[in-house]
């Protein structure tokens, strides 16, 4: 994982509990498996903890560490290391992923108030007007109570999505072609299409995956489906949005949106979307960040005991999940 990483990811109490489980350096921290360190450490290494910025673990990795069985990763997606060697070799690969939708899900569930409350827009008026006002009247159609919020993939995060919002009185539309409706129900949802989606809600928020299949999946026309007014959240990627689109209608006042995750990732300094004020942007802040990353390490351990004890894991990956998921 990243240098850095190690020390804000792993508390005392886990690296307590890693260092009772398992033979290994604590302050050993690769991010380059090339080197003559890292090629001593592979040699006798059964088990890798990754975190962000773990490199590929290609067939030259692996030839490297003829002892590997295990990759239990404190973080999300392991596409960029997990690579088809690994599958073929029969490696054993566990995620975190459950434990870093769980705080993207909390962002969104709050972005999905927030909007519906039209607090931005009211924070602005009354800082603008600063005096006595009928608000009542100025925002009819403020609250959360029967809007109609949509959810785009019953990915783990949007499944969580679904299940933090049941408790409100709120109309919830799933939109996900390998979710029959049955099962939208027993989400708490309504299985719709993705047009009807995008007609019909006040949010719509996005939890699908990042596929060839799904760029720009909210396109130009679905974002004309919207309704005047309602509000898009992106917590998944920046390519499952037309930008561009999506910035001119920020731009003409008629959508809102809470946006944490753009392409490119870092957007240029000169982008409208930094000042339009009708836009919340977060710099991909909405997964685990602060002491939220204790809860990764934790989870990679609680894997890593499993393990040891010759249990199987309780959140393993395999080829064919990757092939669907983020």
């Amino acid at each position: 994982m990243q240098q850095d990483l190690a020390a804000r990811l792993i508390d005392a109490h886990t690296m307590a509990r890693l260092v009772a489980l398992t033979d290994i350096d604590p302050h050993l921290v690769l991010d380059d498996f090339t080197t003559p360190q890292a090629l001593a450490a592979l040699a006798d290494t059964e088990v890798i903890v990754s975190g962000w910025g773990c490199p590929p673990i290609d067939a030259t990795v692996l030839a490297a560490a003829p002892r590997l069985q295990v990759v239990v990763h404190a973080a999300g997606s392991v596409k960029h290391h997990i690579t088809d060697a690994c599958w073929e070799r029969g490696i054993k690969v566990a995620s975190a992923a459950w434990a870093n939708a769980l705080p993207v899900a909390e962002y969104t569930v709050a972005a999905v108030l927030v909007a519906n409350k039209q607090l931005i827009r009211i924070r602005d008026d009354y800082r603008t007007r600063r005096a006595a006002y009928d608000w009542q009247s100025a925002y009819p159609d403020a609250g959360n109570y029967l809007r109609t919020v949509g959810v785009v993939g019953a990915s783990c995060i949007g499944r969580r999505v679904l299940q933090l919002l049941r408790p409100h009185d709120l109309d919830l539309l799933l939109h996900d072609p390998y979710v029959h409706a049955a099962e939208a129900v027993r989400l708490g949802a309504r299985a719709v299409t993705l047009d009807e989606l995008c007609a019909t809600c006040d949010v719509v928020t996005i939890h699908a995956p990042e596929l060839p299949d799904t760029r720009h999946l909210i396109d130009r026309r679905r974002l004309a489906l919207m309704r005047d007014g309602s509000t898009l959240i992106n917590t998944s990627r920046g390519s499952l949005v037309d930008q561009d689109a999506l910035t001119g209608e920020l731009a003409s006042g008629r959508l809102n949106a809470i946006i944490d995750v753009t392409l490119p990732e870092v957007l240029p300094a000169d982008s409208p979307l930094y000042d339009l004020p009708n836009i919340v942007l977060t710099p991909h802040v909405a997964g685990s960040l602060g002491g939220e990353l204790h809860r990764l390490a934790a989870a990679a351990v609680d894997e890593l005991a499993l393990w040891t004890a010759g249990l199987p894991f309780a959140h393993p990956v395999t080829a064919e999940d990757v092939d669907r998921t983020a």
